[in-house]
């Protein structure tokens, strides 16, 4: 099969490997060339555009950082619609909120594109090993017709319903895990200032009612003070803030998501929104004189 894939940074380089492994054609486009050095080696083929990558393809996937990215990868010019045939599927496997989903396939039903929200989770790893959960909107028809490649990327493709429902569940599912990462923050510092060290208080939770997916990574990541990003604080910044406007929107009391909405503000303003998610823990600490980390 035709496939293009642009976007092909921190999560989409892993996926569109997968989808060469499988033995697809994949035609590829990045802001950067560098990125793409290790898919051309593998035999990927570039193209110099959006919509060039549309062209050549009889599916298309993106994997993009921000809504307003995928809106002008899309849309804009050189998009994928330029180059795009009538009957062309096109998935967005970024986190995207509905509003821009639909503005997108407004534009595209014009030139009879297909369009799709299919975002994923499961992290860089999830992306590497192809384990990723899969959450697709849109039409039916084409979602079974390109399954067989979304299993490529992950073991967990689900079928959510009409255009738009990936990115509800996506934007729901990562509302809870990145709110849950401020929670954790505090319930860890007043636990080690109380006198109980991390690592015991891990090994505690993990195996009782508080243990939380999001607590995890902290092992090999807070506790050796490793901040390096595979998801970004700045884009857990944008996807709870995704959360809060759909809930204005729907007019849906949130308190308590705008409070971890502001948590990973403040870390944005003190200059850490290309760390890690997790280095949103350093503000608590910071503000209770706590280290979450085992003693030395």
């Amino acid at each position: 099969m035709k496939i293009g894939f642009i976007g092909v940074g921190y999560m989409g380089r892993h996926m569109a490997r997968n989808i060469l492994n499988g033995g697809h054609d994949l035609t590829i486009f990045d802001i950067s060339k560098d990125a793409a050095e290790e898919l051309l080696s593998l035999g990927a083929t570039w193209a110099t555009s959006p919509g060039q990558a549309a062209e050549a393809s009889d599916v298309v996937f993106t994997s993009l950082p921000r809504p307003q990215d995928v809106e002008e990868v899309v849309a804009g010019e050189g998009g994928i619609l330029s180059g795009a045939r009538s009957g062309t599927a096109y998935f967005d496997l970024s986190t995207t909120d509905p509003a821009t989903i639909e503005r997108i396939a407004n534009q595209a039903e014009a030139k009879g594109v297909r369009i799709l929200d299919a975002p994923v989770s499961g992290g860089t790893a999830g992306a590497d090993n192809a384990t990723l959960c899969v959450m697709v909107g849109g039409d039916r028809d084409a979602y079974d017709e390109f399954k067989a490649v979304l299993d490529l990327i992950g073991d967990k493709v689900m079928y959510c319903g009409d255009l738009g429902a990936g990115a509800v569940c996506k934007i729901v599912n990562n509302l809870i895990g990145l709110s849950t990462g401020v929670l954790l923050s505090e319930a860890f510092t007043l636990g080690i200032k109380a006198g109980v060290d991390a690592e015991t208080l891990f090994t505690a939770v993990a195996g009782s009612s508080g243990a939380t997916q999001a607590m995890q990574g902290f092992p090999n990541g807070i506790f050796k003070r490793n901040f390096d990003p595979g998801f970004q604080l700045d884009l857990a910044a944008k996807d709870v803030g995704l959360a809060t406007q759909l809930g204005r929107e729907l007019r849906v009391p949130m308190e308590m998501s705008n409070i971890a909405q502001q948590r990973y503000i403040t870390a944005q303003n003190e200059g850490w929104g290309r760390l890690s998610a997790g280095a949103v823990a350093r503000i608590q600490e910071e503000r209770s004189g706590v280290e979450i980390a085992p003693p030395d």
